[in-house]
């Protein structure tokens, strides 16, 4: 229990840590003694792999100089376990690939990858890496920045893939690192790269952590909370450093229960926090922060910037807007707060109903229908509309709920920085609004990852009612002897797809 405090580790990651600690092994039950086997060996040779690149780095004239160029000295870079991925196509593959299991290994860790001819290549190549630590300072994935602009380098940053033990949902870069430092730790301040948080690690801002390339996720903030309780978000002053922030807003919301504090600090034009700390120094990036903006303010003032206060329809709007979020904050002293602000602004009462995680069971009886889930998921997560391509099957189902849902996947896909509120916006003045909105308060559990799984696993149920809609369809036109020879043959390929008998079995041709 001590450690699971003080370290902030689960149970089982507690138990493990212990039993390092003293030389034992843990006894796992049934198949969850191959996944810890598998864990474990995949931890080895990420640890190898973060050694290789450190040497690597030692050798390379010009990873040291880009280094030297943004002003690391010798003490952040074996902080942080920073190193280079040479300019080679097989440069882990020959130092770590000692046997097909280590290729393997390579490969599901994230630092091999296929080519068209199953030649296996390196997945970071010319660039200096980042290593990324887990809770327990064990390295799980890379950041890699390119060295030089080629027409095969590839993107300017590159994490690894998601793997077993990756999922950049879920991590922030150098919380290890801050917990190394604080026992008790003040505060976190989140930053969009890696370079920005060690250089306020430098100059003495030892709370900055960095997502992984991708916008706040709710996963992000149960953990940074859980670490600190107050939070404060960092962001560019342009367009999409608060299209960002807003992001964070949303993700921020479920998880602000009573003694939790949120601040944005919007950052001047051209600057970011590597140069800003670099200019001004510990004391005046952290006068930035004492200025930081409340989340209270931002949302309200961000949620009204186009809305005309003075009229009776600017007040319905903004309330309309806030309400679907408001509903979202956790019981307590914050979100009567909230809502008292919002009764002041727009001199409106705002009914909320009870969160569903505060209704009685025998209250709350009903589930939510395959569409309504599949609906709720994306109008929440937007983002996750991108994981889809067309064309889409389950378009051609007949059913209520599937034109809206095409209208809300290719607005989603359209507009990649859309937000839950903006997506509401878009339906203001439709009939569809109190039902969305709804949706966008259901509460469904599972973490960021395993929501959009079930999103995606929803759309593949639709398509397999669309298959079933048209081998029914299909059927009707064999009893008619309507079929022509083109729906015989898809028949039959529904048919043996499905596994489903015929009343009436096709002849062979």
């Amino acid at each position: 229990k001590f450690l699971m405090d003080y370290d902030r580790l689960e149970f089982v990651d507690a138990v493990e840590d212990l039993a390092g600690r003293v030389g034992l092994k843990v006894p796992y039950e049934g198949g969850r003694r191959a996944v810890a086997e598998d864990s474990t060996d995949m931890y080895t040779v990420l640890d190898a792999a973060a050694k290789f690149y450190q040497r690597a780095l030692a050798g390379n004239e010009k990873a040291r100089a880009y280094f030297d160029s943004r002003g690391l000295d010798r003490e952040t870079i074996e902080r942080f376990g920073l190193g280079y991925a040479p300019d080679q196509w097989d440069a882990i593959k020959s130092a770590l690939g000692t046997n097909d299991k280590r290729i393997a290994l390579l490969e599901k860790a994230g630092l091999l990858k296929s080519g068209e001819r199953g030649n296996k290549y390196e997945y970071f190549r010319n660039r200096v890496m980042f290593p990324i630590a887990d809770r327990r300072g064990r390295t799980i994935a890379f950041g890699g920045r390119i060295l030089e602009k080629t027409e095969d380098s590839g993107p300017k940053y590159l994490n690894s893939p998601e793997t077993p033990l990756f999922h950049k949902g879920q991590q922030l870069f150098a919380l290890w690192q801050v917990r190394q430092v604080h026992s008790k730790i003040p505060r976190l301040v989140v930053v969009e790269g890696y370079m920005d948080v060690i250089a306020l690690f430098q100059h003495g801002v030892t709370q900055a952590v960095a997502t992984l390339g991708t916008a706040t996720t709710r996963d992000h903030a149960e953990l940074l909370f859980r670490n600190c309780a107050d939070v404060y978000f960092c962001f560019d002053g342009d367009r999409a450093g608060r299209a960002a922030a807003w992001r964070a807003v949303e993700s921020v919301l479920p998880r602000m229960r009573d003694g939790r504090q949120a601040f944005f600090l919007f950052l001047p034009d051209g600057e970011d926090p590597d140069s800003l700390v670099r200019k001004e120094g510990q004391a005046g990036f952290e006068d930035r922060l004492k200025g930081a903006t409340p989340l209270s303010e931002f949302f309200f003032g961000d949620l009204s910037k186009d809305v005309n206060l003075a009229s009776l329809d600017g007040k319905a709007r903004l309330a309309e807007r806030a309400r679907p979020l408001l509903t979202q904050i956790p019981d307590g002293a914050f979100r009567d707060l909230m809502l008292g602000e919002l009764d002041r602004i727009a001199s409106v009462k705002l009914r909320i109903e009870q969160p569903a995680s505060q209704i009685p069971k025998a209250a709350y009886p009903e589930q939510p229908t395959l569409m309504r889930r599949t609906v709720a998921l994306l109008i929440q997560s937007p983002d996750f509309a991108a994981n889809i391509n067309p064309p889409h099957l389950f378009a051609a189902l007949r059913q209520p709920g599937i034109p809206l849902l095409m209208e809300l996947i290719e607005l989603c896909r359209d507009r990649t920085e859309i937000s839950t509120a903006t997506l509401l916006e878009h339906f203001a003045e439709r009939a569809e609004l109190k039902a969305l909105q709804k949706l966008a308060v259901l509460e469904i559990p599972g973490t960021e990852e395993e929501r959009r799984v079930a999103f995606l696993a929803g759309l593949a149920k639709l398509d397999k009612e669309t298959e079933q809609q048209r081998l029914d369809d299909l059927r009707e036109k064999q009893k008619q002897a309507t079929l022509s020879e083109i729906e015989k043959q898809e028949l039959r390929e529904l048919l043996k797809s499905t596994s489903a008998p015929s009343p009436n079995p096709l002849p062979q041709r």
